[in-house]
């Protein structure tokens, strides 16, 4: 009987060939087959591969989906790209007695393959005998347009590899839409939700606690929250508190929204659990560069203190797509000194940089010894507060956060806490709204030179 080659939905360059396998199991080995109608079970009953026709299509594609759940919810797609027009055998192709999963720079073989759904719904690839293999090739590493407990979203640094979620076409066509999820590799790394090439959502960077854009993204009874940043990996993910609890986060190709779902076993449906972008200031730069977008002002782009619309004219007709310009232009040499703006989702960090272990003072005084230093703040809002991001050039897709009291109610005991003092951060208790305090440059008549001056109060 013939090979079928699958493309794992994320596609890049992983081929993953299988031999025969049957009935409702668990695992399958080279020995065992699956037909028409044959499903792989997770042990505990909660997932499901099988072949699947979404929507009106009559194209069958190798799925994941939620076993005891209706109507049939997906999560993953093993055959984005290459589908069948009937409900074909699959096969595990034996080389040698070996399985093989082939990547685009290595071959890896099991002398024991056998292939498992496990209860998380990753499929795996593993050897038998051998334990200490580990496993050879997952789907969690190619998610499609669901990310579930467990999953990542982010980069593997060593190998280059991008874990990104890609929403379906359409409800008939899971192959790659253009609306994608994924962690931006830079100094200060944040999640983007790309609509084609153009960003189109930022969670902002993250501050310790969650995404300075995100409010949804804080400590509640559901979930923990999981950012790594490191030389290892950079990326995002979320575990369950309760694993009673059915969630998954999507993209949704029709709307272009990202929405996060629960089970509710007593309506048996989907509930709507939040979905982003909030509202228009959400919007990628919709306020232009040094603008700052706030729902409740009107208009709902706003200039930065000390800045002004780079064209009045087209500001007043509500196109702020050329942002805003210093009401004074800099003079570094004469001595800058810094505004602190208070309840802000942070700037694009595309042009940002960052060090661990600096403090706020010292953070401060790198920022004037550059003076295309435009931004400062912590790192990391945690206790008191540690570490240094500084943002260069014009600050971009600012907004400001509409349900920051909850949140900086949680954060009284750390607010009470000394902090250290400086002019910059102006007089009286630090006020830590989304965790970060953004100081903006601006022009201030003193003799000093940046590098050696100390604002007064």
């Amino acid at each position: 009987m013939g090979m079928i080659l699958l493309l794992a939905c994320i596609s890049t360059n992983v081929l993953f060939l299988l031999l025969k396998f049957s009935n409702a199991l668990e695992s399958i080995s080279p020995s065992e087959s699956m037909g028409d109608g044959k499903t792989l079970v997770s042990e505990d009953g909660t997932f499901e591969l099988g072949f699947f026709s979404p929507g009106i299509s009559n194209n069958s594609y190798l799925g994941i989906w939620y076993k005891n759940i209706s109507p049939r919810t997906i999560v993953w797609v093993a055959t984005a790209q290459s589908f069948y027009t009937t409900q074909e055998i699959l096969y595990f192709s034996a080389r040698n007695s070996n399985i093989v999963a082939w990547s685009s720079n290595s071959s890896i073989k099991a002398q024991s393959p056998i292939v498992q759904l496990l209860d998380s719904s990753n499929l795996v690839l593993r050897d038998k005998q051998d334990a200490n293999t580990g496993i050879i090739w997952q789907s969690f590493d190619y998610p499609c347009d669901t990310l579930l407990p467990g999953m990542k979203v982010g980069w593997d640094q060593k190998t280059g590899f991008d874990r990104r979620l890609s929403s379906w076409k359409s409800p008939d066509d899971p192959s790659p839409g253009d609306f994608t999820w994924t962690m931006e590799l830079q100094s200060n790394p944040e999640g983007v939700t790309w609509k084609g090439s153009k960003k189109y959502y930022r969670s902002g960077p993250w501050n310790g606690i969650g995404f300075s854009g995100a409010p949804e993204i804080k400590a509640n009874s559901l979930f923990y929250f999981n950012f790594i940043s490191n030389d290892q990996e950079v990326s995002y993910s979320y575990e369950l508190k309760d694993r009673s609890v059915i969630t998954r986060i999507v993209l949704n190709q029709t709307t272009y929204h990202r929405q996060r779902y629960t089970w509710s076993e007593d309506t048996q449906s989907w509930i709507l659990y939040v979905s982003v972008p909030r509202d228009s200031c959400d919007n990628y730069g919709l306020c232009g560069v040094n603008g700052n977008c706030i729902t409740s002002a009107m208009p709902i782009c706003q200039c930065l203190e000390k800045f002004k619309p780079k064209s009045l004219e087209a500001w007043n007709t509500m196109d702020w797509s050329q942002g805003c310009v210093r009401n004074k232009e800099l003079e570094c040499q004469k001595g800058d000194g810094f505004i602190k703006l208070d309840g802000l989702k942070l700037p694009d960090a595309t042009d940002s940089w960052v060090n661990k272990t600096m403090n706020l003072k010292e953070c401060r005084a790198k920022c004037l010894r550059n003076c295309s230093c435009m931004a400062y703040t912590n790192l990391d809002i945690r206790g008191r507060g540690s570490g240094c991001a500084i943002w260069f050039g014009d600050l971009i897709d600012i907004r400001q956060n509409s349900n920051c009291s909850s949140f900086c109610n949680e954060h009284e005991e750390a607010k009470a806490k000394p902090k250290i003092r400086t002019a910059v951060i102006a007089p009286a208790t630090i006020a830590v709204i989304l965790g970060m305090l953004v100081a903006i440059c601006y022009l201030r008549k003193r003799k000093a030179k940046c590098a050696d001056m100390e604002i007064v109060e």
